[in-house]
């Protein structure tokens, strides 16, 4: 069973995280890039197609080996392990490094949803595959749909936490529940600058 791997060794998180993470950043770019070659035409969002600052400036310029996600990963990663090691040897509160795991995990596969579905639209729009106008998001709606969107996965990982009682499920729904709190703050923040700039 994948979750007594998890127990018995650091490696199966790790090598789960690293993928995850690392396809993030494949399917961030790809939807990056059509984006740029003419779904924007279509589907325009106010700002960087990238949401999480952090990175805005890298997607922006379509940046695929980033020295941002490379510390990052390797960040993550050795906060996993150590996490591990002081969890799992010790056998203290060893439920929390499933907890954090789930936490890293669950986040990544949600965000994993809106790339397919991204990727899908944005191929169908560059090949010129029937869809007509023009949408234009504000960036405080976008962030907000965002909020919200993640915010039903937290939703959905609490309920499944509540049958199972896995702390693997019960990290995601907190880190999905704090992305979207996260995703809200930038939203507000948007628009009271936005505001504040206007004459």
């Amino acid at each position: 069973m994948l979750i007594d791997a998890f127990y018995s060794s650091p490696w199966p998180g790790l090598l789960i995280w690293a993928v995850l993470y690392t396809s993030d950043l494949v399917l961030t770019m790809t939807c990056a890039r059509l984006y740029q070659q003419g779904a924007r035409d279509v589907v325009l969002f106010e700002g960087s197609y990238e949401i999480t600052p952090y990175y805005q400036n890298d997607v922006d310029r379509l940046r695929l080996f980033s020295p941002r996600f490379f510390v990052a990963l390797a960040a993550t990663s050795g906060l996993q392990a150590l996490l591990w090691f002081l969890t799992m040897r010790s056998l203290v509160l060893p439920d929390f490094y499933l907890f954090a795991v789930g936490a890293m995990v669950l986040v990544e596969l949600t965000i994993h949803v809106r790339h397919v579905r991204n990727l899908f639209l944005f191929r169908s729009l560059v090949a010129g595959e029937g869809i007509t106008g023009h949408i234009e998001y504000p960036r405080p709606i976008m962030l907000r749909m965002s909020a919200i969107e993640i915010a039903a996965f937290a939703g959905l990982y609490a309920v499944l936490f509540a049958v199972t009682e896995s702390w693997f499920l019960l990290g995601g729904a907190v880190a999905c529940l704090s992305l979207a709190i996260n995703h809200l703050k930038l939203s507000r923040t948007h628009k009271q600058s936005t505001s504040v700039s206007e004459p």
